[in-house]
């Protein structure tokens, strides 16, 4: 019974068992039955039949008994040649073996002790667990020490001869030292600064401190001190810039990765070195918030500070369709602020118009996709964009234009932008097309479709001359030529003695 046993534990045995050399010699003292089926497995093979008859015949004729690889050493049994179990040619290519690196060799010390048959070539071994130093730092990396050092000797020397300004020092140290601030990046410090405690995020109100400082400090803004109710809407206007670009999510939240994936601090460093505000273009330029101030003033007709449908449709020379204003106050692309119901306010308005006069932008991209998007499917099909089409097509008809048709337009538009698939287009094929925001002027701005179709070559000449300047930034800069052309205009009238309107008064 044992011996059978045996038997069918060598018939299972890997072939390669049969040529190891590295076989360990205990392993069949250990087990004899293994070494007797072993044995009576090789006198079965035909080549072992034909060469032990070929050495009986030998030994009856007298002849000198010679085995292949027979030797007087030590290991002549691992040279011998044993008949393999696999055809010539079919065996598969055995497994690179290096005694140096085998974890065979390694973890037989491990406590994994032989396979029922005695082989060491079968432990079995659970994987070695390494233990991984601890690098993460709840409060961020310590500062070096000749950092922390040279940083101290600084704040020394800042607070030196002060015995009332202790407790002013050692909260700065703690501040700044003991809580790590030094070791971290710009965006991570300027972030900590502004965050309330216990906030993962920054709202509008931690950028006030920003602004108040920056009203008071840089020579730019000087003219404006004595003008506190032009200060306070020239900081609400930086601010609302600020999320509008950077806060993607849209939920007034900023967190510190849009703050680093933002461009507000390269816009700080400018505002630092630059003495002249209006060449800081991202967000903080003076005569960019006049003409978003101006434009707002001259639709809020009775200056509450509220505008309604009727004063949004006559924005651009009345050069939006009035179903494109209806998706507006439907708050589709955004949820209004303003606490009055079917009013948008100023907040409100800046966004409106940093995505009206740059389509190019991805959050102008974002606004207007919402709007033409009717079922929120996240597509846009043709029968929707047809829907805003229309009146377009019934104003060229008024105007004594030359209408052009749906479906012609709609090819134009495929070509264009060159969607996925061609029966819709998604936000990721209009994020992908320079030329995208077309599509929306297309649909419901009137005055823009005409400007794209005549296509003036002095304008687009001025782009290639300045290609770092966005859409809003020329727009910006051409409405307040004509605004400060106007305010000096209105002013030699007021001068002469000409009846003036205070309705048609510019804010400032």
């Amino acid at each position: 019974m044992e011996v059978e046993t045996a038997r069918r534990d060598a018939a299972a045995l890997d072939p390669e068992l049969l040529q190891l050399p590295e076989l360990a010699p205990g392993a069949l003292r250990e087990n004899s039955s293994i070494a007797d089926a072993l044995y009576s497995q090789w006198l079965s093979f035909p080549e072992t039949s034909k060469l032990v008859k070929s050495l009986i015949e030998d030994a009856k004729a007298g002849a000198t008994l010679t085995v292949a690889g027979s030797s007087a050493s030590p290991n002549a049994a691992s040279s011998s040649s044993l008949p393999s179990m696999f055809p010539a040619g079919s065996a598969p290519p055995l497994s690179p073996r290096s005694t140096s690196g085998s974890p065979r060799v390694m973890r037989r010390g491990t406590g994994a002790g032989p396979s029922s048959l005695g082989s060491p070539l079968k432990l079995v071994s659970e994987p070695v667990r390494e233990v991984i130093p601890q690098f993460y730092f709840k409060n961020g990396r310590p500062p070096p020490k000749d950092l922390k050092e040279q940083c101290l000797s600084r704040i020394d020397h800042l607070f030196f001869g002060g015995e009332g300004l202790q407790i002013q020092v050692d909260a700065f140290v703690d501040y700044w030292i003991n809580d790590n601030k030094i070791t971290m990046d710009m965006a991570s410090q300027i972030f900590e600064i502004l965050r309330k405690p216990g906030y993962h995020y920054l709202t509008q109100d931690d950028f006030k401190p920003v602004l108040k400082e920056l009203l008071a400090t840089h020579p730019g803004l000087e003219f404006l001190q004595g003008t506190p109710e032009f200060q306070e809407r020239y900081a609400e206007t930086v601010i609302y810039r600020i999320f509008y670009s950077i806060n993607r999510a849209g939920n007034g939240h900023l967190t510190l990765r849009e703050l680093k994936r933002g461009n507000l601090i390269a816009a700080l460093q400018q505002l630092d070195e630059e003495e002249d505000i209006n060449k800081v273009l991202r967000y903080f330029s003076y005569e960019h918030f006049y003409v978003i101030y101006c434009k707002f003033w001259e639709l809020d007709t009775d200056h509450d500070f509220l505008i309604d449908k009727e004063n949004l449709i006559r924005y651009g020379n009345h050069s939006l369709t009035y179903r494109i204003v209806d998706r507006i106050f439907s708050q589709v692309p955004r949820k209004f602020t303003s606490m009055t119901e079917g009013k948008m306010g100023y907040e409100d308005f800046v966004y409106f118009i940093l995505s009206e006069e740059d389509k190019s932008s991805e959050p102008s991209l974002e606004y207007w996709f919402k709007c033409i998007d009717l079922d929120g499917n996240g597509i846009l099909t043709s029968n929707e964009m047809q829907f805003f089409y229309e009146e377009q097509l019934h104003r060229m008809e008024c105007m004594a234009q030359e209408p052009v048709l749906f479906e012609d337009i709609l090819c134009q538009m495929i070509d264009m932008i060159g969607p996925e698939n061609e029966c819709y287009f998604t936000l990721r094929d209009l994020k992908r097309c320079k030329l995208s925001g077309n599509i929306f002027n297309i649909l419901f701005n009137l005055n823009k479709f005409m400007a794209f179709e005549t296509r003036d070559p002095f304008l687009i000449r001025q782009e290639r001359e300045n290609p770092t300047l966005t859409e809003w930034d020329r727009f910006a800069h051409r409405e307040y030529i004509r605004l400060s052309m106007e305010e000096d205009g209105e002013d030699a009238s007021n001068g002469s003695g000409d009846v003036w309107d205070e309705s048609l008064e510019a804010p400032f």
